[in-house]
């Protein structure tokens, strides 16, 4: 029998399961482009306006590191360093988490044993998942290609574009067929592809704020960091700038390179097993250990640790650009303006700088507390927890073990990127009791809302668990385009206050307010509580 026997069965079975998931990152991805590209027509009336919002992008590194570098003044070019590095990021999400939930995910729930016994070919599960990241981002291309026209931007440059984010989608579905064979649990291979994703955005950043600008200040040359990076490859492509078609060829060939290679080493490992195998522990366990709190704080330990550095090195960067932002800001209106609207606040530069890196500070621990719950569903669908809670541990008090080191895991790691951000921005103006203090406090003000996204996590685990891991990450994917971009996009505030980001204090360039930092955090209480009290009631599923 051949290795790929009945793969297109095992196809078929994957489109069915993930129709909804999928169409809804489809959806969402495309509805964000949309709104981005035909946004800047309405915000920026003429080219001297664009000209002005490029110039001022260009001046401020922050800007750059986060956002991208501009290819010139045009409508598709300004749409683009508005939203082009988001699209990619969304395309890598959707690939790596359906390649992980065929592959790595099936083999940890018994589903893949159970499959084989049919005859079905040693290879055929994870050849199925490739197929269906291939045609998820077909798709993907093929919704971009129909709305960036849509919003009147060219047609030759959007079809690059849609090519782009479609082509940067399979690189990571490349990474996540490797990181499915490298791990022993679906949660680990998900880590690993979401610190490929994590690391590739922040290498095309720092290749973007330290590339060469134009001597008209309206385009940037990104350094060579750019080529490490498949985000980075998506960007050289250029679209709405010199279009380079023939860049896409570095991603596509990185994935043929990556699925060989996953290929090759799911035919060298046994079933459920990964290349890294878990090393053997003690004999007795220690003591902090024989309660459920002990062991839901091992199990997150490595998680928190790994999140806290790469927390401490993003605080370092942004407080290191505090001062060169504020000086850049103070005699620009337009660009004040513009961070004004994605940190919610308003008034003095640097606070509004920070304002607006604190948000997406909040955004990252919100990543780590959907990474941290979803171990319920894990435990759940690995049989774990039956034998769990065969010993005097309740269902609640399991839940809450998890919930608790979540949030306290969140909190540590917004205090260690408000006490970096402090202590560099504190050191370059010569006032560090002062810079830690603001920094710190903003930093944390983020955790209502994060602890809401947390609530979201364990309600719908309580209703709907096998939609959990699905709903948790759309949900996130969600606030942070309406609540970091919803003011770039005007959308209307209704809309806007869906994200619980929407809701915070601009600290440190506003007042702290106690009334919406209590509110967010009874809302997530009730959540919290009303998703435990849901999962007490439902019969275990696998």
């Amino acid at each position: 029998m051949s290795q790929y026997a009945n793969t297109q069965s095992l196809l078929k079975l994957a489109v069915r399961r993930d129709r909804i998931q999928l169409s809804v990152w489809l959806y969402g991805t495309a509805a964000l482009a949309y709104s981005a590209a035909s946004s800047v027509g309405k915000t920026y009336k003429d080219e001297a306006a664009r000209t002005e919002a490029v110039k001022l992008l260009t001046d401020n590194p922050a800007l750059l590191l986060t956002r991208g570098a501009p290819v010139g003044t045009g409508e598709g070019a300004l749409a683009m360093v508005q939203a082009f590095t988001f699209l990619c990021v969304l395309a890598a999400l959707m690939s790596t988490f359906a390649v992980v939930r065929h592959t790595r995910q099936n083999e940890e729930s018994g589903r893949a044993e159970l499959v084989g016994a049919a005859p079905v070919g040693r290879q055929a599960g994870l050849a199925a998942a490739l197929v269906l990241a291939v045609e998820a981002n077909i798709g993907l291309f093929v919704f971009l290609a129909i709305v960036l026209p849509l919003a009147g931007l060219a047609v030759g440059s959007s079809l690059l574009a849609a090519a782009a984010v479609a082509a940067t989608g399979l690189a990571f579905a490349g990474v996540a067929a490797v990181a499915a064979q490298l791990a022993s649990t679906a949660r680990g291979a998900n880590s690993l592809a979401g610190v490929a994703v994590g690391a590739a955005f922040l290498i095309r950043g720092i290749a973007d704020a330290g590339g060469e600008v134009s001597s008209d200040g309206t385009v940037v040359e990104s350094s060579w960091l750019a080529w490490l990076s498949p985000i980075g490859w998506a960007q050289q492509s250029s679209p709405f700038g010199e279009d380079n078609w023939w860049v896409l060829v570095v991603p596509l060939a990185f994935f043929a390179l990556a699925a060989g290679y996953a290929l090759r080493l799911s035919a060298g490992r046994d079933l459920g097993a990964g290349v890294f195998q878990d090393k053997p522990g003690p004999a007795s366990a220690a003591p902090g250990l024989l309660g459920a709190y002990g062991l839901a704080r091992r199990l997150h330990r490595g998680a928190i640790v790994g999140w806290a550095l790469g927390m401490a090195v993003l605080g370092a960067v942004i407080g290191g650009m505090g001062k060169s932002a504020g000086d850049a800001l103070k005699d620009n209106a337009d660009l004040t303006e513009t961070l004004g609207r994605i940190g919610g606040g308003g008034g003095d530069p640097v606070g509004i700088f920070f304002a607006s890196m604190m948000v997406m500070v909040g955004a990252i621990a919100a990543g780590f507390v959907v990474q941290a719950l979803l171990r319920l569903r894990a435990e759940e669908t690995s049989g774990r927890l039956e034998s769990l809670l065969a010993t005097a541990t309740g269902r609640g008090r399991w839940v809450a073990s998890h919930v608790a080191v979540a949030v306290a895991g969140s909190l540590v790691l917004l205090l260690v990127a408000g006490l970096a951000a402090g202590l560099t921005y504190g050191a370059a103006v010569d006032d560090i009791g002062g810079g830690v203090a603001d920094l710190v406090g903003a930093a944390l003000a983020q955790a209502p809302a994060v602890l809401v996204i947390g609530g979201v996590v364990v309600l719908v685990f309580g209703i709907l668990p096998g939609a959990t891991s699905g709903v948790a990450w759309g949900a996130l994917a969600l606030c942070l385009v309406v609540g970091q971009l919803g003011g770039l996009l005007k959308l209307p505030q209704a809309v806007r206050d869906i994200s619980p980001f929407s809701h915070l204090p601009a600290l440190p360039a506003v007042d702290a307010e106690v009334l919406p930092l209590a509110a967010l955090t009874a809302v997530a209480a009730v959540l919290l509580w009303a998703g435990t009290a849901l999962f007490g009631r439902r019969d275990l599923a696998s």
